[in-house]
């Protein structure tokens, strides 16, 4: 249990559900990096997940699907760090964040209309703009 991913005061990720990979890392650490395997990759199948309820796991599969990998599992790769534990640390903070992020209902926009004295300042805008350019043309000796 201490181990499972803590998201909301609802929703734990069990540990036992998240497969974690380590491979070697591209970033920062010379030879260091070159020898160990401190990248970090996280994989959570959202689809196979027994924590979610059906409303979360379609809003997660909804809201994440360009960020998942063969339909429905959810992978985080960090190498940020030159140690595989600091990474692994980061790659779950990021792994909670995303998925905290896409359960967030949005609130819908409520339309708004300007107020009658937005519209009138528009309006004597527009018209000082108008008489600027009428201002420019020749007179007209005709009056």
């Amino acid at each position: 249990m201490d181990d499972d991913l803590f998201i909301s005061p609802a929703l734990r990720i069990p540990s036992a559900e998240l497969t974690m990979r380590t491979s070697k890392s591209s970033g920062p650490g010379g030879q260091h990096a070159n020898k160990t395997s401190s990248r970090v990759s996280i994989e959570w199948d959202i689809e196979n997940s027994g924590v979610l309820s059906s409303i979360q796991r379609a809003r997660l599969l909804r809201n994440l699907s360009t960020r998942l990998v063969g339909e429905t599992t959810l992978v985080v790769h960090v190498d940020d760090s030159r140690s595989q534990h600091q990474n692994r640390e980061i790659a779950l903070k990021r792994l909670a964040e995303i998925v905290l992020k896409a359960l967030r209902v949005q609130k819908k926009r409520v339309a708004t209309k300007p107020s009658r004295a937005a519209k009138a300042r528009r309006i004597d805008a527009k018209k000082k703009v108008g008489a600027k350019k009428k201002m420019r043309n020749k007179p007209s000796f005709d009056e």
